[in-house]
């Protein structure tokens, strides 16, 4: 089992920790370096972790768990109109970012009204594609309860936001739910502010370790990562992708920001070490999200083996 974990140093030696990483058989997601600093989103395997901490101990960095790195969460909104898409979608949206996921904002067509709101199939299958959703309301207790029908038949976690208090046990499709992220107009500055984000992400944190521990009872028959490896030197169109993220990861396969028509073929010809190809391991579909090409790993109980 991989571990997500955030390395913070110096730029000073830390191609060792890099090195390090690929001996061990784990995989750089992320490397994202300033004038003294770099913040590295590393997987690396759960038996290695002490020998990754005596290096970083020794470079005087910080290693801290991401539970967020290598996933997607989408961050839905009722609607794309300024009563509904207020600052706090912004600030959740770039602070699990700043945590290691890669998010994608989502406005609803239909989700204006208590009673009348909606969710269509395309919405609920875009959504499905994620690892976990978060839902931004505002502040009224009784639209937040009667809008759990939004997302009630969606098979990813999903953590509620909203202003009043509410008991978690009154949302029975929701995941969490984290209060006191209400409608403002302003950004989040205030601690009691950035304390509320901290919770979302700890939710959603929380809800991704439950998917990787059920994904762990029946494994997939390789790992994200070394997919994305594989695609990246056997598919060098992917490197020319307009996109500022030619592949997202997911907790179950990966998004490919190619033409589904043109480059599926090649995508299901990628082969490994091991004499298999990619479209015998996994699903390869169109995506929903524009006309990208979504891969989904099969588990070991129907491939037969791991690698």
């Amino acid at each position: 089992m991989l571990e997500p974990v955030m390395f913070t140093g110096g730029l000073y030696k830390h191609d060792l920790v890099v090195e390090l990483v690929e001996d061990l058989g784990g995989y750089i997601l992320q490397k994202n370096m300033t004038q003294t600093e770099i913040i590295l989103l590393i997987l690396i395997p759960v038996e290695d972790m002490p020998v990754l901490q005596a290096l970083v101990k020794e470079l005087r960095g910080e290693l801290v768990r991401a539970p967020l790195a290598g996933t997607e969460v989408a961050v839905i909104t009722p609607t794309l109109a300024i009563h509904h898409l207020p600052h706090v979608a912004c600030d959740i949206a770039e602070y699990l970012r700043r945590h290691g996921s890669k998010t994608n904002m989502i406005g609803m067509a239909r989700g204006v009204g208590r009673e009348i709101a909606q969710i269509n199939e395309y919405e609920s299958a875009l959504i499905n594609e994620h690892d976990a959703a978060v839902f931004i309301y505002g502040n009224f207790q009784d639209c937040i309860k009667k809008k759990g029908d939004l997302y009630r038949n969606l098979s990813v976690p999903v953590v509620v936001t909203g202003g009043p208090e509410i008991d978690p046990k009154e949302l029975p499709y929701a995941f969490d739910y984290v209060q006191n992220i209400g409608r403002m107009a302003h950004r989040s500055r205030k601690a009691t502010e950035i304390g509320s984000l901290d919770k979302i992400v700890d939710a959603v944190g929380r809800a991704l370790d439950k998917t990787r521990a059920s994904i762990a009872k029946d494994p997939l028959t390789t790992s994200p990562p070394r997919i994305m490896d594989a695609v990246r030197e056997q598919v060098p169109e992917v490197e020319f992708s307009y996109s500022p993220l030619p592949i997202a990861l997911n907790l179950n396969g990966l998004r490919i920001k190619l033409p589904f028509s043109r480059f599926k073929d090649a995508v299901a010809a990628v082969s490994f070490d091991e004499g298999v190809r990619l479209g015998e391991i996994a699903t390869i579909r169109p995506s929903q999200m524009k006309d990208y090409i979504l891969v989904r790993i099969l588990p070991a109980s129907e491939t037969g083996f791991v690698f």
